[in-house]
């Protein structure tokens, strides 16, 4: 059975699918620093470290992607937050990174989604410093904090349509609530705070990034292999209504339920495999194990592989995902040993 969603939220935990909507995917390193950082990085101005200047860039490669990342979000010394670009993601940011410290020595991976950056600020503060400027009262328009009934509209494509439009702009709200140095994750935190004033203040962050969940990548006979795990607990958040709580039949009730996703790309392509026939095999503590096909989860014209599992928490799994390709002699398997 086919599951054709409007929206990407669920998949955001592996979000190693192929290539969708420019706003959702981003821009390649390369395109953002011609874009935007060559403006100080081409020429050193405003002391930026220039790009190709492998003295300058190895005492700050050193300090990681992660917390270059989260310097460039913030703003740093002359460089303001986002790089004075606050339609920027911290995807894009990251990427951008990666190429400016290839470009003068480096030898990193560009990433392919976003990695996990903690957000600092939980969604009531963000909220609560920012968003009810417009959102308390309905200014301009503005959905008021807890009304569902303005929400849900805006939420039918999913959340990270929604999160993607709060960090461009749109109508009369600037890029990132006019708040630049608010991380996509705070963002999101906050996006799901006004939706649910009244929820947990610690379950509202597991709602709210799905990113968190585990997902990882491998390569297997020109097949790119890509698994990732999503709370159950994050997807009963969403709105009742919403494509994300039906799918597969609906979220399992009781606790220890994760959403298993499996992407799976040509290698060489990017393109996603959308006639495979997908199987997983969960090894589980104390020898036990359990098999699993998975069904076609149509995004964007993208597809991708998904399912139900239970399992529980801080224990030790080995996942193998099968793929059979329509006519291959054989499955390709890929082993993984998630975190969760």
């Amino acid at each position: 059975m086919r599951i054709r969603l409007a929206c990407v939220t669920l998949l955001a935990c592996a979000a190693f699918v192929a290539p969708q909507e420019g706003a959702a995917q981003g821009r390649s390193g390369k395109e953002v620093v011609e874009s935007t950082c060559v403006n100080c990085h081409g020429t050193g101005a405003q002391r930026a470290p220039k790009i190709g200047d492998r003295k300058a860039w190895a005492p700050r490669a050193a300090q990681g992607l992660s917390s270059l990342t989260l310097s460039a979000i913030k703003g740093i010394r002359n460089m303001p937050p986002h790089g004075g670009n606050s339609g920027l993601t911290d995807l894009e940011l990251a990427r951008a990174i990666t190429y400016m410290v290839n470009a003068s020595g480096g030898k990193w991976t560009e990433p392919a989604s976003a990695k996990e950056l903690a957000a600092e600020r939980s969604g009531a503060q963000v909220v609560k410093a920012q968003c009810s400027k417009c959102h308390q009262d309905g200014k301009g328009g503005a959905p008021k904090i807890g009304d569902r009934g303005a929400w849900n509209p805006r939420l039918k494509d999913g959340l990270d349509r929604a999160v993607q439009s709060a960090i461009h702009g749109h109508g009369g709200m600037p890029p990132r609530g006019d708040k630049a140095d608010l991380t996509d994750a705070e963002i999101r935190n906050a996006i799901v705070y006004m939706l649910n004033p009244g929820a947990p203040a610690k379950g509202a962050p597991k709602a709210a990034a799905p990113a968190r969940a585990a997902a990882t990548g491998r390569t297997v006979d020109g097949m790119e292999i890509h698994l990732g795990l999503v709370r159950a607990e994050a997807i009963r958040a969403y709105p009742e209504g919403s494509v994300e709580r039906s799918m597969h039949g609906g979220v399992p009730s009781g606790s220890g339920y994760y959403h298993v996703n499996v992407s799976v790309l040509d290698a060489a392509s990017k393109a996603a495999i959308a006639d495979a026939k997908v199987e997983i095999r969960l090894e589980q503590p104390g020898g036990r194990s359990e098999s699993k096909s998975l069904e076609p989860v149509v995004i964007n014209n993208a597809t991708s592989y998904g399912s139900y599992v239970r399992l529980r928490a801080k224990e030790a799994y080995v996942v193998t995902v099968q793929v059979r390709k329509p006519g291959a002699p054989r499955a390709v398997e890929a082993r993984f040993e998630p975190k969760l």
